[in-house]
């Protein structure tokens, strides 16, 4: 590869996403960094959305994302990936590296470009303050621009700690006009007819052990009340063709894509897998019930001695307490998850409270864009750089 240290004038960016969802939030943050700077070249690793933004991919990252010892069937691959960027960084000038989520990804990533002396942002905080504390000395070393966050107590845990953290917003509740959204009303409501939302996620680990599961749960409470619709939601047209092909017939799905806070107005009740998609549905004030499947003798041996808080969805932590039933991880029987809901079913008070208590939790994204003020962060950052 030919240096270009020398002869490039231009400021370059440097991003990097290991999946679809950090290659989108690359992309449109790319698009707002060329409306305030058009002379900003980017570079880096990701997929489709960040190339169609403008940025030149030297690696497809998104086509191989893998998710926890899943990674380790790709391993070969990421280690290319990774020297790859140690190349670039080497024999080309980049003025500012943002890497965006993956933390397990791009710390590698981060770690190549402190070798280089090139300022890192971190483009969604690592969850450090739910599982191994102790890498915030790692974030510390690595991180050496602003950290942008996507929950809002996130700058007091992160800047108790050393780190300069300054919370964003999130882009997935940014369309969504939460100030309109009114509380369920449940008037006239009754479990017989009552309406729910399977939705299992979109990573293929997430389908394949939730999908069956949820179906399980919904048909047993269709057996107990056969008048209950569902409606189940799909990430994308791949993932709808999966469920559609594995579905119970006897349930009588209605299917809805890429529609989890659309859908989630519509419904009752919902079934999630925990993630982002349980903040959309809590946008939508809508009861919920988060489920996420684990490996007993993983979860027993490892798992819950890295986990140092006592709630694990993102809607239980913004609340600070156990505002809906989480089961996470759950492991065989999903008998106590379909008495959770079918109690919460039956009481139409405990509904309406519920509906008014998400109505309220997510407050503090109001008014937030996420792309804007990562631009504004990334651009001080090159500025404070090019001194």
């Amino acid at each position: 590869m030919i240096s270009d240290e020398n002869n490039s004038k231009k400021c370059r960016v440097f991003l990097s996403a290991a999946e679809t969802s950090g290659d989108r939030l690359c992309a449109k943050l790319i698009s707002v960094l060329k409306q305030k700077n058009p002379d900003i070249e980017f570079v880096g690793l990701g997929g489709e959305n960040m190339a169609r933004a403008g940025c030149e991919i030297i690696v497809n990252t998104t086509q191989k994302a893998a998710m926890h010892y899943k990674a380790l069937l790709k391993i070969f691959f990421f280690l290319k990936v990774f020297k790859k960027a140690r190349r670039y960084f080497e024999n080309n000038k980049v003025d500012l590296v943002i890497v965006c989520d993956s933390p397990a990804f791009n710390f590698h990533i981060a770690k190549a470009a402190a070798k280089s002396n090139v300022k890192t942002m971190f483009y969604v905080a690592p969850q450090l303050w739910a599982w191994a504390p102790w890498r915030i000395r790692k974030l510390k070393r690595l991180c050496t621009a602003p950290l942008a966050a996507l929950l809002p107590f996130e700058p007091e845990w992160f800047g108790s700690r050393g780190v300069d953290c300054r919370f964003v917003g999130n882009p997935l509740l940014e369309e969504i006009e939460t100030s309109k959204i009114k509380p369920k009303d449940y008037r006239g409501f009754s479990i017989a007819s009552a309406h729910i939302a399977l939705m299992p996620g979109s990573r293929p680990a997430e389908i394949k052990t939730l999908w069956p599961a949820m179906q399980q749960m919904a048909r047993r409470l269709k057996a107990r009340h056969p008048g209950i619709k569902f409606t189940a939601v799909a990430a994308d047209e791949n993932v709808l063709k999966t469920l559609k092909k594995t579905e119970l017939k006897i349930l009588r799905c209605n299917y809805a894509t890429d529609a989890v806070f659309d859908t989630a107005k519509k419904v009752d009740l919902a079934l999630v897998a925990s993630g982002s998609a349980t903040l959309q549905v809590a946008a939508a004030a809508c009861p919920m019930a988060i489920v996420y499947q684990s490996n007993k003798f993983l979860w027993e041996t490892i798992g819950k001695r890295l986990v140092k808080i006592p709630h694990l969805s993102l809607v239980n932590i913004l609340a600070g307490k156990g505002l809906v039933p989480e089961f996470m991880p759950y492991f065989t029987s999903v008998s106590p998850i379909v008495e959770a809901c079918e109690k919460l079913l039956n009481d139409t008070e405990a509904m309406k409270k519920l509906s008014t208590e998400l109505n309220t939790l997510l407050q503090p994204f109001n008014n937030t864009n996420a792309a804007e003020a990562v631009a504004d962060m990334a651009i001080s950052a090159i500025s404070e750089t090019n001194k």
